[in-house]
């Protein structure tokens, strides 16, 4: 461990609370692919990873070949899919990693046959179909052609068909229902083709959740594993526990006069006598820089929770500092704990309020966080205190 007061804490129970309570919204038979991408949405790949495979995770999804390595290399044995499937630098990872990437055009399969042949393998593989996303994915007017070619090639298997929705989180469901209309009359033009696939998939958090008749075979839930909605409106349709909480603490304590500036640029100027407090965390760590104050004399949008009350940042977040402003708070002293992510008292701070606040999704707030912040595991019954972790 560095030392470094900056963490973040993983909660393991939280975790598990989440998957159970996705998991409850699905009929008996429906896998679970746990999407744990770009480190696991910024929560630690390996750490969340090995606790959904324990408590019974189906499947693992990831975005490109090195992160399936990565979590072979850190004990997961589920099967785990390549969403972004394979150029041909990443087929060698693939096969030896025992991964399953996503087929989106021939090309692609021809080169992964091929090494898979040399191998001596049949390799699975997941074909998917763009039913509206526009993105990765084969045009249902080209489903025909690819499969003819397809057939010719003996060393691969076609273990699962998959789409994207491209506005689940939407509460009008009119594009999403087209798009499920699209992918199932696929699967059935690929039936009548003479390939049928184990498992049919399109589901995401939001469907997971909010459309049972895109359960199919399996769902792919992400965000929501994490404690996160989607959208302000999913929060009374199920029950989350927030997973990670982003803390550090005071370094410096500094009384200051009126008209101080304070950091790069002199955008906040203090306008009375006031307690300044650094904490060593910035943009470098994943915060956004957008927190920061925009005007002489006026807090920026962000806080941080000392104490139990809200202290709003002020300054220009360094790469590796802030500020925040502590003046009203009673008894504040360096070495305090600063919450940026998560509860403290009362008060709470999520990565939702932080991503409206700057003009973004809960997504890219957790994603940003640095690997330079080292994820810790606590559980909710038993967390110790980040002071204890160190």
């Amino acid at each position: 461990m560095s030392g470094r007061p900056t963490v973040a804490l993983i909660d393991t129970q939280a975790l598990e609370y989440n998957l159970k309570s996705l998991k409850a919204k699905l009929p008996e038979g429906v896998a679970t692919t746990a999407v744990v991408k770009a480190n696991a949405y910024g929560h630690g790949a390996a750490l969340v990873a090995e606790t959904l495979q324990s408590a019974g995770c189906s499947f693992f999804g990831v975005a490109f070949a090195g992160e399936g390595a990565e979590l072979r290399k850190g004990g997961i044995t589920k099967p785990i899919i390549v969403f972004s499937g394979a150029t041909p630098a990443e087929i060698t990872t693939i096969i030896e990693n025992n991964l399953t990437p996503v087929v989106y055009d021939i090309d692609s399969a021809q080169a992964i046959n091929k090494q898979a042949e040399a191998a001596g393998i049949k390799q699975p593989v997941h074909i998917k179909i763009d039913s509206g996303m526009g993105r990765l994915g084969i045009q249902p007017g080209r489903i025909k052609g690819f499969f003819n070619a397809f057939s010719k090639l003996q060393n691969l298997q076609m273990e699962g068909l998959m789409s994207q929705y491209a506005e689940m989180d939407s509460e009008d469901k009119a594009f999403s229902k087209t798009q499920l209309a699209t992918f199932k009359a696929s699967i059935k033009e690929i039936a009548a083709l003479g390939f049928k696939a184990r498992y049919n998939h399109i589901a995401n958090s939001a469907a997971t959740v909010d459309c049972s008749e895109s359960h199919l075979d399996m769902v792919r839930p992400g965000i929501m594993l994490y404690g996160a909605y989607p959208a302000p409106h999913f929060r009374g349709q199920i029950d989350l526990r927030p997973v990670m909480t982003l803390k550090t603490r005071i370094i410096q304590l500094k009384r200051v006069a009126p008209g101080t500036p304070v950091s790069y640029g002199r955008t906040f100027i203090t306008d009375r006598e006031s307690v300044i407090a650094t904490l060593p965390v910035g943009y470098g760590d994943g915060l956004p820089r957008r927190l920061s104050s925009g005007s002489t004399a006026a807090a920026g949008k962000g806080s941080v929770l000392i104490r139990g009350r809200k202290a709003p940042i002020v300054g220009t977040i360094c790469m590796d500092l802030m500020m925040v402003d502590v003046t009203g708070i009673e008894g504040v002293e360096q070495g305090d704990e600063a919450v940026i992510i998560g509860a403290q008292g009362a008060e709470i701070i999520t990565a939702e309020e932080i991503a409206e606040q700057t003009g973004t999704i809960s997504y890219e707030i957790f994603c940003n966080v640095a690997r330079r912040v080292p994820r810790i595991a606590v559980r909710t019954t038993t967390a110790k205190t980040e002071k204890e972790l160190i």
